[in-house]
């Protein structure tokens, strides 16, 4: 049961040359001493590519134009990641703005994300309860009446188009069957990754959560903290 509560590659392989001169018991001659093992270096962590993906199979991922980048501290990485959470799992930082997917070895896939402002923060454990591409977009009528009284209309429903608010893809996040209508999704802002500005929801610029997309399934474990 999810408890919520409001508040403001895989590994490296390291291979060991064994480059020892084995010896008798008793030799008349200078026996040569071992050589260290040699280990090689490191492979360096390097950003994932941002390449628009050429082979997409809904004519609306290419309509995508324009700077889609999130800013350059937020962008997609492998990184060292230790927890005790299994691989797959989805943990989202929301002080950090980060998003970490978790695989083998310590490693995690790192997206940068824009998180609820003041008032919409939540934390939580939820699960994928359903992945849509170019999702319809309804509003809650808590927001439809809140932008009402400012000014600004909204309309119930939204197709998945440019301009949509879920952006290119949705991760809808269940608390057992129940939808707790937080998303993690796209925007067309990318500008905003990295800071409060969501009504709860969990932003990504769309290059990154069509990457997500592709890597998580329903039923997959998100730790909000």
């Amino acid at each position: 049961m999810m408890t919520l509560s409001v508040v403001p590659a895989r590994p490296l392989m390291l291979a060991f040359a064994a480059g020892l001169a084995l010896s008798a018991c008793v030799s008349s001659k200078p026996v040569e001493p071992p050589k260290p093992p040699v280990v090689e270096a490191p492979i360096p962590v390097k950003p994932l590519s941002y390449l628009p993906d050429d082979t997409a199979d809904d004519a609306r991922d290419l309509t995508l134009a324009g700077d889609q980048l999130p800013p350059e501290p937020f962008r997609r990485a492998e990184v060292d990641f230790p927890t005790d959470q299994p691989p797959g799992t989805v943990i989202i930082d929301t002080s950090e703005k980060h998003l970490y997917l978790v695989e083998d070895g310590g490693k995690a896939l790192r997206y940068g994300v824009g998180v609820g402002r003041e008032g919409f923060a939540w934390k939580g454990m939820v699960e994928i309860g359903s992945r849509q591409k170019w999702p319809r977009w309804f509003p809650p009528k808590e927001m439809i009446a809140r932008e009402d009284a400012r000014g600004h209309h909204i309309p119930d429903m939204m197709e998945g188009q440019i301009g949509n608010p879920l952006g290119a893809r949705a991760l809808y996040l269940y608390d057992g069957t129940k939808d707790t209508l937080f998303r993690i999704h796209g925007t067309f802002e990318p500008k905003s990754i990295g800071t409060n500005a969501s009504s709860g929801c969990i932003r990504m610029a769309n290059a990154d959560v069509m990457d997500l997309y592709e890597r998580v399934k329903v039923g997959t474990r998100v730790v909000v903290r």
